[in-house]
């Protein structure tokens, strides 16, 4: 007789992942917990020796890395209540306990503990491979003021960039600054003073219209600075916030555009669906590439490929992007760590049974997977190919895409 307990646990796991039941095999429950293995003892292979072959591990910045932490370390990080509440919130404290999980750090000590962890496994890179760290803004309301009931966590800018100065090696920083903030022109440009690399934004979690003329000051300073916004595309699993259904829009951001603002879209948009201008529901993937075929923003508008392999996106997306080699020069390398050790978010298997993956690739990727994040995110998508086409070098090679700033 089946534990109806047992059985809500599952589900429970399943929806806080963003995954479907019946994507998510049996087997995959047992790995549940990241093994948080040593990465100096990560085996080496030839498929991962193959997949550095023409890449400069200098211009090799991953740029989509996010801190975890708790703020117990003093680093200024808070949470939502909701993420420590496994009776009143579920949800949300299994999803903290994933991304915690994920990047090998327990329920205490989490400050010290994350970047003792991401240090590691940076270290038993190239020399020259560095991780661009996200801060991430609280939410905002239109009058500017700290929404503090929408904010799932808070990461400061001044810890982000505090990383990267100690760590210069291994670590860039990206702000996060909220354009409907009193001193967002000012916060930016002293960011950009400080080193930051680009500007995140999760538009559905932190209240942000990226349509909205609130945001005409902060394009302004980021378009005479030339900093890129990073901002999410398409449907938001991950983090509770203030507008799931409007404004994870990618042809929200044109606006941005409109204003000169080079504009990155995480994930290339590659999850969920929204209105388009005839108020027909369109894939956000498609809209993505509506906005990657109007030759108008061919030298701002840019797609970072973090996520893209996880469970929960469409074997047909990354398709398209592996054939869609016109976007390849308009694509960047991203991980979203610790998702990518959160190890049931990723099915190597099935990859090879799609056939976007040989065989002989899946032992090795396994390995990699129980041992490396980010080694495991970048030999598998350099081992990805469909009808001959796979992502090419310059896509890893993010470096001079962040330097060219004024």
């Amino acid at each position: 007789m089946n534990n109806p307990n047992k059985s809500r646990r599952r589900f429970m796991q399943c929806a806080a992942l963003g995954l479907s039941a019946a994507s998510f095999p049996v087997p995959a429950f047992f790995r549940l917990t990241n093994y948080c293995l040593n990465p100096n003892e990560t085996p080496a292979s030839e498929l991962e020796k193959k997949a550095w072959q023409g890449i400069n591990p200098m211009d090799w910045w991953d740029c989509h890395t996010h801190i975890v932490g708790s703020g117990d370390g003093g680093s200024g990080i808070t949470l939502s209540q909701d993420m420590d509440a496994p009776l009143m919130h579920p949800i949300q404290t299994l999803l903290h306990w994933a991304y915690a999980n994920g990047a090998c750090v327990g329920t205490k000590g989490q400050d010290v503990a994350f970047v003792k962890r991401i240090l590691a496994l940076l270290e038993s890179m190239p020399k020259g491979a560095k991780a661009m760290l996200y801060a991430f803004d609280k939410a905002h309301g239109a009058n500017g003021d700290a929404d503090h009931a929408n904010t799932a966590f808070f990461v400061p800018n001044e810890y982000a960039m505090a990383l990267a100065r100690q760590y210069p090696e291994r670590f860039e920083w990206v702000a996060s600054i909220h354009p409907y903030r009193r001193d967002c022109e000012a916060v930016l440009e002293q960011a950009v003073l400080q080193g930051a690399r680009a500007i995140k934004w999760l538009p559905p979690a932190m209240g942000i219209d990226p349509a909205s003329p609130l945001c005409d000051r902060f394009y302004k300073v980021a378009a005479k600075l030339n900093i890129p916004i990073i901002s999410h595309g398409g449907e938001e699993k991950s983090v509770h916030g203030a507008n799931q259904s409007l404004f994870g829009n990618p042809l929200r951001l044109r606006r941005a555009l409109d204003a000169g603002v080079r504009v990155v879209i995480a994930h290339c948009a590659t999850l969920g669906s929204y209105l388009d201008e005839k108020g027909k529901s369109v894939r956000s993937f498609d809209l993505f590439a509506q906005l990657m075929a109007d030759k108008q923003w061919q030298g701002q508008l840019f797609g970072d490929i973090s996520a893209i392999t996880l469970r929960n996106r469409k074997l047909e997306v990354i398709k398209t992007l592996l054939t869609e080699t016109a976007w390849h020069s308009r694509l960047l390398n991203g991980s979203d760590y610790p998702l990518t050790g959160v190890l049931p978010l990723i099915s190597v298997k099935n990859f090879v049974e799609s056939g976007l993956l040989a065989e002989e690739s899946l032992r090795p990727l396994l390995v990699l997977q129980d041992y490396h994040p980010f080694r495991f995110d970048f030999a598998l998508k350099r081992s990805l190919s469909w009808q001959g086409k796979r992502f090419t070098n310059t896509i890893f090679e993010t470096r001079p895409f962040f330097m060219a700033i004024k």
